[in-house]
């Protein structure tokens, strides 16, 4: 609730009535790939289908960091079956980090609103329409993901996975007071402008980015409403989640804490 109560002054929550998906609406998902030449066309068959059924307009965006596995070999390939479109390889010759794959994949966005989510099928594309009827709902700036209210949850996860999750989460609502109940979800519907101007606010990169930006959301006033969703862990492929990213995190929380 107080992620959902934050800030109603936002001046961008007064622009669209309540509750309506106007024609002119676009969803642009952007889906940064490294190594995921397995998951990646299950993931966008789940897309299509989802967003076909439901009947809103959409994208997908696929920027592919240089994948020694053949993963944009197999995005062009997805281009050719679904159309050039529908599907857009924007790819890059190496891994630069998340936060810039989500600049280079918005400079080719056409729609007015970005999804972004994994494509290692840990998101499941089926709680996109849920994320756009909140939007509606209470016109907000963000619609984040949750796994950790109502009826979300974590699956495939260990125990000592699962210990470090929730200490981390603990440790994280008591240094940074966040207003949202997953600081670290990668899943979330924001609005292309407020995005922008996110990013453009943010210092981090790799995994602490997705901190980041719910915490300058909360600076700047913008309005977050969540989903409760199941975070399923991977099938294909290795975790991208090492020991460099675990100590750029704990660095990264430091400096979030000293700038916030």
């Amino acid at each position: 609730m107080a992620a959902e109560e934050a800030s109603r002054s936002s001046p961008r929550s007064r622009r669209e009535p309540k509750g309506r998906v106007s024609r002119q609406d676009k969803y642009s998902v952007l889906l940064p790939t490294y190594n995921e030449r397995e998951n990646l066309p299950f993931i966008v068959w789940l897309l299509v289908k989802s967003f076909s059924e439901s009947g809103f307009n959409y994208e997908i965006i696929i920027i592919d960091d240089g994948s020694p596995d053949g993963t944009r070999d197999i995005a062009e390939q997805l281009e050719k079956i679904y159309g050039s479109d529908r599907i857009l390889l924007r790819p890059r010759e190496k891994k630069l980090g998340l936060g810039t794959a989500y600049i280079h994949g918005m400079k080719h966005a056409t729609g007015n609103y970005i999804i972004i989510m994994d494509a290692d099928l840990s998101h499941h594309p089926k709680f996109i329409p849920e994320f756009i009827r909140k939007q509606k709902e209470g016109n907000f700036d963000i619609v984040s993901g949750t796994r950790y209210k109502g009826n979300g949850g974590v699956y495939g996860w260990d125990l000592k996975r699962k210990i470090i999750r929730e200490g981390s989460m603990f440790l994280l609502a008591i240094i940074l007071r966040p207003g949202a109940s997953d600081l670290t979800g990668s899943f979330r519907l924001y609005r292309k402008e407020v995005l922008q101007k996110l990013i453009g606010k943010c210092i981090s990169k790799g995994y602490v980015f997705q901190m980041e930006m719910i915490v300058r959301a909360r600076q700047l006033n913008y309005t977050i409403g969540e989903v409760p969703i199941s975070f399923v862990d991977r099938v294909y492929g290795e975790s991208k989640l090492g020991g460099n990213e675990i100590v750029s995190f704990l660095k990264g929380l430091l400096t979030l804490f000293a700038t916030t």
